[in-house]
């Protein structure tokens, strides 16, 4: 078993249990992309069992702190059941489900979403490509399922040194046969909505904001918002929610009517998204869909004289490293200004950071700083975060890639 020996104090981190090693901290040792090493400290004492990546930032990646543990497939196995089994505790009112969650379940670099009867995975990390066989057969095998779909297509592959890859690891069409369907509708809260698990963003869907959606449509309800606006909307997920809490609203005997704006620079997107309006049953006449730049119109909305109930701002990642935060915060700052000031009295902002490299107390002061250019203060209702499926742990705190920020204008 070859060995990494870690510089002088750089022990720390993994002590804390820490699951990453950086180039940094490392005073010797190689091995070959994914190969499992023994990491130790600089006086030879036993940290724990990592998988090597040679073209990496992040140099290793832990797969246990625990010495007499055997790095092969029995581990994978019952890690992948391990994982699949926390979800059946947590409250997921979905059947699209992230499964695993890379470094939250012990298996850095893995990701890995359940849609129906479907599941589709990304292998991010050296580690896990090394592993991805075993991985495989090890989530079908905790699921029941047949049908695996690859997506390792994100970006950071290539800081692995991997190369994209796509298409179907299991269960898929056989000689002669028809390719399984891509194209797959999951059932969240009491709505329909569809994706494309060959194209979509990430996986296919942004799962993690589906708590959100619903905390949305409650407010929908409640205040009986008449114009909402929702940007960057993507496949339209926040206007369904819009939509369905307009619906309840007048059901309880609220205002008729309602209009909901969604703005994404994607074509597509806005197809699905408007179909997604009739799927679930809402006249098509109350949403609007605009294929523009969000901050531009947002500009535009201001000199018109426009003013809405509700705003989304659920942008890309701006940061996707800490090393970004600065060109990031002015970004977020200036679309979180805008949207301020388009906010009726009372109106609500549910704002939101997917980077990395923006913490919540920082997402937290740009929203403030973007208040006092607005000349708008707002109450802080919620913070919001990853659904229960994309946790967070004690012990990796970068987990907390998600924040979110419910705020009312004051009137």
């Amino acid at each position: 078993m070859k060995t990494i020996r870690l510089k002088p104090g750089k022990e720390r981190s993994l002590q804390r249990r820490h699951p990453w090693i950086f180039e940094s901290a490392i005073a010797k040792g190689s091995g070959d992309s994914g190969e499992t090493e023994r990491v130790e400290s600089h006086e030879g004492q036993f940290l724990a069992w990592a998988a090597f990546s040679p073209a990496s930032r992040i140099r290793a990646r832990v797969w246990s702190f625990d010495e007499a543990q055997r790095i092969d497939a029995p581990f994978f196995i019952a890690a992948c059941a391990r994982s699949i089994s926390a979800r059946a505790r947590f409250d997921v009112q979905s059947d699209g489900v992230r499964l695993v969650h890379g470094e939250s379940d012990g298996l850095p670099g893995l990701i890995v979403d359940r849609y129906g009867d479907t599941l589709v995975a990304q292998f991010t990390s050296a580690g896990t490509e090394r592993w991805k066989a075993v991985i495989a057969d090890a989530l079908l095998q905790a699921t029941g399922l047949t049908r695996l779909y690859e997506r390792s297509d994100a970006s950071v592959r290539a800081l692995e040194g991997l190369e994209p890859a796509t298409g179907w690891l299991r269960g898929g069409p056989v000689a002669g046969g028809e390719a399984p369907p891509v194209e797959l509708t999951i059932h969240e809260h009491q709505w329909q909505l569809t994706l494309n698990i060959a194209e979509g963003h990430k996986t296919g869907f942004y799962l993690d904001q589906r708590d959100s959606r619903k905390r949305f449509a409650d407010y929908a309800r409640r205040l009986g918002f008449q114009r909402v606006l929702n940007c960057f909307c993507y496949t339209g997920g926040f206007s369904v929610a819009a939509l369905a809490g307009m619906r309840a609203a007048e059901a309880e005997g609220g205002a008729p009517g309602g209009q909901v704006v969604s703005i994404d620079s994607s074509g597509p997107a806005l197809e699905r998204a408007r179909a997604h309006v009739a799927l679930n049953g809402f006249d098509v006449n109350r949403a609007s869909f605009m294929d523009a730049d969000v901050n531009a119109s947002l500009r535009q909305f201001l000199k018109e004289g426009q003013r809405f109930d509700a705003i989304v701002l659920d942008p890309p990642k701006f940061a996707p490293t800490a090393a970004h935060a600065d060109r990031a915060a002015r970004a977020y700052k200036d679309i979180n200004r805008l949207a301020l000031q388009l906010l009726t009295p009372g109106g609500v902002l549910f704002t939101f950071s997917c980077s990395g490299g923006i913490s919540a107390d920082l997402f937290h002061k740009i929203v403030a700083s973007a208040g006092a250019d607005a000349g708008v203060d707002g109450y802080i209702l919620e913070r919001l975060g990853g659904a229960p499926d994309h946790p967070m742990t004690l012990e990796f705190p970068e987990g907390e890639y998600l924040k979110g920020l419910v705020v009312m204008r004051k009137g």
